[in-house]
């Protein structure tokens, strides 16, 4: 029999507990730990309320759970609660899918001004995560500027475009609609340090900007490249770059009948977070792209803005005991290889790219690692041998038949509409699998 331990419950921790089963079928117990006591990491807590498809993708993850041979282990830090090494004396393999929840920082001056936050901070805010419940942005000022020129930093836009009725079926936490609800913004501005044909933006998720009912998109068609340009670009981004071009297009006097402008700000590196006390403005530097670099000009401007989300990038958690590679905000592999019996899988492998179905291939082939290493088992304790430990230490473990009974509760209490109202402290989880 092999003994498996997963850290982290979200695509990663799923993909990879699947791929054991197909593995080794009965002979595999896998254990998936999370510091949390509900599923499904990045799903919950990171995928954009309104984007309620691609968080069906848990019905997949809750048929992996369900099965006799893999469990979960919710509310139970690793690093605190129990360490890897003594999870690596009971479990044949130790598998690091604890993602990248930790903002990069911007290292400017002024980042740490109130009402500057990071996208892990803010996407957490309005999805409910514990840590990020007591966030509360103001909104009151009329500006706000998103840094980034990825998918995050477009959810973020729309999320604070957005009316209360276009929440209709979405999943964001009620504190965070009632602060949307007075907000006073009537300027966005993504900024961008490159061009459009540099952009990570999706077209899906640029088309989305372009059917909001109080917000409208901007660009301005000087900063587009030659349409002819446009040809050597990969499919995927020639498309996004089309929507771009539509924006462009948008007639002035359209402005004038939305209350919310969005502006896409090209060739512009944010330098400093302005503010005394609080945020002010950005000042930004004028750049060019030079074989695809941005490359500061010296003119420089200052955009005035009561609120700045950084949407730059993540980096994965230290666990005390693991190698740790500062510089790419990951966890150092040998192709998921970290040290013997020690492994990671997704983003605490190979850093904040991809998508999430990119998890499985990558959940796959460290399994395929994993086989090769431990063979039939080496008769460890695994599940029984934790149990004691968590026994000894009085830890609240959360199972899955617990986590269901809470996903029941955050059900019942959904405004009309919704598909559920998540709790966002832990104590409130904990009290409600009791129920």
């Amino acid at each position: 029999m092999r003994h498996i331990a997963i850290i982290g419950s979200g695509p990663a921790g799923y993909y990879t507990a699947e791929a054991a089963q197909k593995q080794w079928g009965d002979d595999v117990r896998v254990d998936i730990f999370d510091m949390l006591p509900v599923p499904y990491g990045l799903i919950r807590t990171g995928v954009a309320p309104d984007h309620q498809s691609i968080k069906g993708v848990a019905r997949r993850y809750e048929a992996t759970a369900l099965s006799d041979n893999v469990r979960f282990v919710g509310n139970v830090m690793v690093g605190k609660d129990v360490t890897v090494e003594e999870l690596q004396g009971l479990y044949d393999a130790v598998v690091l899918a604890t993602g990248a929840p930790h903002d990069r920082k911007m290292d400017l001056p002024g980042e740490n001004l109130p009402n500057v936050y990071g996208s892990a901070a803010f996407v957490g805010w309005y999805n409910g995560h514990p840590m990020f419940a007591n966030l509360d942005p103001d909104l009151s000022g009329d500006t706000a500027v998103v840094i980034g020129m990825g998918n995050v930093a477009l959810d973020v836009t729309r999320i604070l475009s957005k009316t209360r009725e276009e929440f209709a079926g979405s999943d964001i936490v009620a504190h965070a609609l009632d602060v949307l609800d007075t907000s006073k913004l009537r300027r966005i501005v993504i900024l961008g340090r490159r061009g459009p044909h540099q952009i990570m933006m999706t077209p899906k998720e640029l088309g989305e900007l372009s059917h909001l009912s109080r917000a409208a998109p901007r660009v301005d068609p000087q900063d587009l490249p030659e349409v002819g340009e446009d040809a050597l670009l990969e499919p995927g981004l020639r498309k996004s770059v089309n929507h771009l071009r539509s924006f462009a297009a948008i007639p002035a006097s359209h402005y004038g009948d939305v209350p919310i402008e969005i502006e896409f700000d090209f060739y512009a590196s944010p330098k400093a977070i302005l503010g005394d006390g609080k945020v002010t403005g950005v000042e930004v530097e004028r750049t060019t792209v030079e074989a695809g670099r941005a490359v500061g000009t010296g003119e420089t401007y200052v955009i005035p803005a009561g609120l700045v989300v950084c949407c730059i990038g993540y980096q994965t958690s230290r666990i005390p005991g693991v190698p740790f590679d500062e510089r790419a905000g990951r966890f150092p592999n040998d192709e998921g290889r970290i040290l013997p019996g020690l492994y990671c899988v997704g983003w605490a492998r190979r850093g904040p790219s991809g998508t999430i179905g990119t998890n499985r291939p990558d959940g796959f082939s460290v399994i395929e690692k994993i086989a090769e290493d431990i063979g039939a088992g080496a008769g460890k304790q695994g599940r029984p041998g934790f149990d004691a430990l968590a026994q000894a230490r009085g830890l609240d473990v959360v199972t899955f038949r617990d986590w269901k009974k809470i996903e029941a509760e955050e059900e019942a209490r959904a405004r009309e509409g919704a598909p559920r109202e998540k709790f966002v402290r832990v104590e409130e989880m904990i009290a409600a699998r009791g129920s």
